[in-house]
């Protein structure tokens, strides 16, 4: 099984070993995940957005080119051909002012498009696999005010307005509120027991 993992932390995969200044709890569970996703014998294939320096920004001329069907660039050409080979799809950011990071919007906005990775009349997917899609993501406000005082607008905007919308129907939101709040030893339970 083929597993996508999309990853959005200005950090980069690389902050996960609890260096002072350069460390984030989303990247140490991405590491906790691709080792789990590992054992139980998946290939694992990282998109790390602002490692790979990913530009988020569609352009007047990533438009022309998304309207008509074609990829804006060889990047986001080489991310909607792993995506097409993916089995299941992981996305993992942190959520900020209630909602996913510029990285992961611009990631949607020019590699999930139509002609390219659904179609244009009927806004089908695709991805013929019809991919099981995570999302897993960390905040700061808690899940309670999330849901009932903002409304969810995570859930809002990827499951309806993205991938319901195109037909995917297989996802889950895996979401650690105030993580920051929490003990060393509630993290690390998180990240030896987390499992998808």
């Amino acid at each position: 099984m083929k597993t996508v993992i999309i990853f959005d932390h200005p950090y980069t995969a690389t902050a996960g070993h609890n260096v002072p200044h350069h460390r984030s709890f989303l990247a140490a569970l991405l590491q906790s995940v691709m080792t789990r996703l590992k054992a139980e014998n998946n290939e694992v294939d990282l998109i790390d957005l602002h490692a790979d320096g990913f530009n988020p920004v569609m352009s007047a001329a990533d438009l022309s080119n998304w309207r008509r069907g074609q990829s804006t660039d060889p990047q986001v050409a080489d991310y909607q051909q792993r995506l097409l080979d993916a089995d299941r799809i992981i996305f993992m950011f942190p959520v900020w002012w209630e909602v996913m990071p510029a990285m992961t919007k611009g990631f949607l906005d020019k590699v999930y498009a139509k002609g390219q990775l659904y179609q244009a009349d009927s806004m089908k997917t695709k991805l013929t696999k019809q991919p099981k899609i995570d999302i897993i993501t960390t905040m700061s406000t808690p899940n309670l005010a999330y849901r009932l005082l903002f409304g969810a607008p995570l859930a809002k905007l990827l499951f309806r307005g993205t991938f319901l919308k195109t037909r995917l129907w297989h996802f889950k939101w895996h979401n650690f509120a105030q993580v920051e709040k929490k003990s060393l030893a509630q993290r690390e339970a998180i990240l030896r027991d987390f499992k998808l």
